[in-house]
């Protein structure tokens, strides 16, 4: 049983892969903050490391792009298939979003930057993001799944 959900994973992406996808998700991003939607966006990429499979972006405090589209993915893909996708994020998951990605299955975590730099560019106490300091491996850990990150 646990082949069939953890079948083995595609390479590691490139770092000029990395880059690339991550400048896809920061792409979203931006067309997301002229559409005055919060800045965050999310792509899940293929097992190729070079399909953009699925994006999206933050629509409110509780529909992060993140999470938002990992339920996406459960939809639209295998578990096992999930397993060999890279999920691209430009800022790290909140414990939410980590959590959500954790149960989508998805086994692979990319991120621009980290939550604690969100915290130091929006600042203690603000109502846009109250970023809790918890990072995802700090979640990650806690579970059963070895994700990559």
């Amino acid at each position: 049983m646990v082949d069939t959900v953890f079948p083995p994973r595609s390479p590691e992406p490139s770092l000029e892969q990395i880059k690339s996808n991550l400048r896809a998700c920061l792409g979203i991003q931006k067309a997301a903050a002229l559409q005055d939607k919060r800045p965050f966006a999310a792509t899940l990429v293929g097992p190729d490391n070079k399909t953009i499979l699925l994006s999206h972006f933050s629509i409110s405090h509780v529909e992060h792009a993140e999470s938002c589209l990992a339920r996406l993915a459960t939809i639209h893909y295998k578990s096992s298939y999930l397993w060999t996708c890279t999920l691209y994020c430009t800022w790290e998951p909140c414990a939410m979003c980590t959590g959500t990605v954790y149960w989508s299955n998805i086994g692979r975590l990319v991120y621009a930057a980290s939550e604690e730099k969100l915290k130091m560019v929006t600042g203690e106490g603000n109502p846009e993001n109250f970023t809790m300091s918890l990072p995802c491996r700090d979640v990650l850990k806690h579970g059963q799944k070895d994700i990559q990150v």
